[in-house]
């Protein structure tokens, strides 16, 4: 069967995101920063965040716990959008061009819903092209698990059949193709721009 939608994730396909020049910003120093990050396992942290965790509850929880990383942690939240940069190269283009043949749009991502809420409201113009976007913070499931996959396939109205996914994380993508959508490790625009050419999409 081939593709008649198009999924997208966010983060590192549509825009940017870069954390780390974040994190350089607030502690210049190398070696304290791999210690922040190491000490709270920021990352994980961040992932239970990305799962549905609120913010302000996880914020207390951890700075408790690291009571010298307090402000750092603040700040994650407070200012979580300059880990965002850019629109990807290309990519945009290639939304609205997709949008323009009347190819249906729709996206899946791993984000907070906290942070989610600013982000789409400061971008909304660019997601008015989406018919609908699954954001993993608010249904408290993240991908790879097939579950976000069938939520988001019965909510856009898809067979799994029906839509390429693509995500620059190629557990997502395996989790993709595992529930029988195609699937495209993203890396670039103009290997993406291919791919669509081959599925007829553009």
């Amino acid at each position: 069967m081939a593709p008649r939608a198009v999924v997208f994730d966010v983060g590192n396909v549509l825009y940017g995101w870069d954390p780390d020049s974040f994190l350089v910003r607030q502690i210049a120093d190398d070696a304290a920063r791999l210690r922040f990050i190491e000490e709270t396992d920021l990352y994980g942290w961040h992932e239970t965040l990305d799962g549905g965790r609120d913010f302000a509850e996880a914020a207390a929880e951890l700075s408790e716990k690291f009571p010298a990383y307090a402000e750092l942690i603040s700040a994650w939240g407070e200012r979580f959008g300059e880990t965002i940069t850019d629109p990807v190269p290309g990519v945009h283009a290639i939304v609205e061009e997709l949008d323009a043949k009347g190819v249906p749009l729709f996206a899946i991502t791993n984000f907070s819903a906290d942070f989610w809420t600013p982000f789409h409201a400061k971008e909304q113009a660019f997601f008015r092209r989406f018919r609908d976007v699954v954001v993993s913070g608010r249904e408290k499931l993240l991908k790879p698990d097939p579950a976000i996959y069938y939520l988001a396939l019965d909510r856009f109205g898809l067979r799994p059949g029906d839509a390429l996914f693509i995500d620059d994380r190629a557990i997502n993508v395996e989790g993709a193709r595992a529930i029988g959508m195609h699937a495209h490790l993203f890396v670039d625009a103009d290997d993406l721009r291919r791919r669509l050419r081959v599925e007829a999409l553009l």
